[in-house]
């Protein structure tokens, strides 16, 4: 039988936008970009010193945002008039590509802020197609409940229910799997080749191997997810997606192909072409 775990690997405390409070999980020095997925974030804190600052106006070019809330409300705004709120067991999906400037405000003074922005890039032809925006409260995502467990499809399909984020290109994949105390279920393999999951409460075993809130664990391509929950209820984010396959240029928040695209998106944003 097949290692069905990888790698394993912790997030590293960081600060991002005014000073947010944050965990970086994907895109920190024990784990690189996991092509498609450049940057996967968990903001979580109680604390409003940690969040209240949220991200003021910002730009981006050349990838996908993705947030999903688990708890509180985060407010977005950006340079083509979109407007909405984002809430607890919803999810916000913002295609940058040619260029977009946003912020992110939390719409609470107090209380339990708790949640993930995932970066997904885009391939080279799409990169500079125009900017798109989409609001998708909980009502809007598919569920599919099992004995004890329920599984909430953000991106992709699983048996049967959609989420309302599809990128087919990438056969991206994005569920939230939740598993009551003592629970099992199997999640099918659907044979993307980066294939993520990272335990954001309790302690599950993957197929007989054990994974702590707090872990990431790299998948392998092929094999069903044996899931099993010990001593309380799990909450983990599986993720899914074919790689791309193209060079990365980052600069903060523009992801390009090449050095040569980073200057000239810097050169757009400053003159103000960036959105144009």
């Amino acid at each position: 039988m097949s290692n069905v775990i990888l790698s394993r690997h912790r997030g590293m405390p960081a600060q991002d936008g005014a000073g947010v409070k944050l965990t970086r999980i994907v895109n920190q020095p024990s784990l690189r970009y996991q092509d498609p997925f450049l940057m996967l974030d968990e903001f979580r804190s109680d604390n409003p010193n940690d969040y209240i600052a949220g991200f003021p106006p910002h730009p981006h070019r050349g990838f996908v945002t993705l947030t999903y809330m688990l708890a509180g409300r985060m407010e977005h705004k950006d340079s083509n008039g979109n407007t909405g709120v984002v809430e607890a067991g919803g999810a916000q999906w913002m295609k940058a590509a040619r260029g977009i400037i946003h912020a992110e405000m939390p719409k609470q003074e107090d209380g339990l802020m708790w949640g993930f922005q995932l970066w997904i890039n885009l391939p080279a032809a799409r990169k500079m197609e125009a900017a798109d925006w989409a609001d998708y409260p909980q009502a809007k995502l598919g569920v599919v409940n099992y004995d004890n467990a329920e599984v909430r499809v953000i991106a992709g399909q699983l048996d049967g229910q959609e989420g309302p984020i599809q990128q087919p290109e990438q056969r991206f994949l994005m569920l939230d799997v939740r598993l009551d105390q003592d629970a099992e279920l199997t999640v099918p393999s659907q044979q993307q080749q980066t294939r993520l999951a990272y335990v954001y409460a309790g302690t599950v075993t993957v197929n007989d191997k054990q994974v702590e809130r707090g872990e990431l664990v790299r998948l392998n391509q092929t094999d069903d997810l044996q899931l099993k929950s010990v001593n309380s209820s799990v909450g983990m984010i599986i993720l899914a997606g074919e790689p791309i396959g193209e060079p990365i240029a980052q600069y903060g928040p523009f992801v390009m192909n090449s050095q040569a695209e980073i200057e000239q998106a810097l050169r757009d944003y400053q003159s103000g072409k960036l959105t144009a």
